[in-house]
This record gives structure tokens, sequence and C-alpha cells, in this order.
């Protein structure tokens, strides 16, 4: 099997965390991407899920997609985000899963897990918790989790097979992925994969 060529690991995670320190602390600022309530609305999160939210969490969003549009989450469930930034679409699983639930979100930026640590606090969500930690080793129970849902994140990881093997890893039988993300449909040259720039979006 060919050797997957990518940036050193500890030189991605940091400038992926610089970028999303960033957009975490300056929200108002533009990037290369879409990100806060105008993305919600491209994605077409439908207006039931995005109202009572305030500015702060929704503000620093920066995901690829509607993971909702998988498929529903019951009252009750265990949901994993793998890589929830801000904690927006935790915000929307634990209306989901209500008090009888739990929501994990898990992240490796402090700032974003500040920032979503506080917009639960202040909604009232006690179902819902942030921890700090990697794609490739989820801080989480084996079997422990109903749905794992992740929003534009495993993309940005060099090891997918890692990810993968986490999410299958912590699932309870029977349990479901729903997945937001971006895939490329051609080969990516070389030089583009050892480009750190092109790995932080």
């Amino acid at each position: 099997m060919a050797t997957q060529i990518a940036p050193e690991v500890d030189i991605l995670r940091r400038e992926i965390q610089e970028k999303y320190t960033e957009v975490a602390s300056s929200p108002e600022l533009t990037f290369h991407f879409h990100h806060g309530l105008p993305l919600a609305k491209i994605l077409e999160y439908p207006e039931d899920l995005l109202a009572g939210l305030p500015p702060e969490a929704v503000e620093s969003f920066a995901g690829v997609g509607n993971p909702f549009s998988v498929g529903e989450i019951a009252p009750g469930e265990t949901v994993l985000d793998i890589g929830s930034g801000c904690g927006f679409d935790c915000m929307i699983a634990g209306r989901f899963v209500g008090p009888t639930g739990k929501v994990i979100g898990v992240d490796m930026t402090d700032a974003m897990l500040e920032r979503s640590r506080k917009t639960a606090k202040s909604l009232g969500l006690a179902q819902v918790e942030f921890k700090k930690g990697f794609a490739e080793e989820l801080p989480v129970p084996d079997n422990s989790v109903d749905v794992v849902i992740s929003n534009g994140v495993i993309n940005l990881t060099p090891d997918k097979y890692a990810v993968f093997k986490e999410v299958f890893r912590v699932l309870k039988p029977g349990g479901r992925l729903h997945l937001a993300d971006i895939v490329v449909y051609k080969q990516v040259p070389d030089e583009a994969k050892e480009d750190v720039d092109l790995w932080t979006a």
C-alpha cells in the first residue's frame, strides 16, 4: 500500500488550531471559506433548527453540510460530534436528545472549546459536554455512542483510516454515522498533499 503524503501531523494540527482559533475569537473577519449564520442558511439548515440559537452558537460555525439531513436523532440517545468547533451542531443535537440524552463534542482547539462550553451553559443544555481530543484518538469509551456526527472535519485529518476505526470503536452495535464532509473524485497531486494551507480548510 502506498504511503500517504501529508504534512507532519504536529505541524498540521498546529496550523488548523491557529486557523480555527481565529475563527472562534474573531468571527467578524472574512476567511477564505464561508462561516456563521450565512453558511448555515447556504447549507439549508431548517429555520426551526436555527430558531432560538444565540449568535455565539452559530457565528463561528464552519461546516460543509447538514449532518441532521442524513437521519433522525431520538430523545435519550447519545451523540458524539467529531470536531465540534463552536458547538453549533451539538446545540442542535442537544435539543433532539433532550434531558435524558447526552451529546459529547470533541475538538482540539481550546478557543472553540471555550466558546462551545459557554454557549451550552447559557442555553441550559446540561446534557451537552465538550472534551479536548483528536479525531484519531477519541476520549470516549467503546460501544458507548448511538450516533456519531461530523461536519467538515475528517477531510482535515491526515489519517482517515484511524478516524473511521475510532468511529466504529465508539459506536454501539447498530449505531449510525451522520457525516457531512468534502470528497474528491480525482487524484490529488503530491505537491497539493504537502501544502499545509490546503489542509487547514
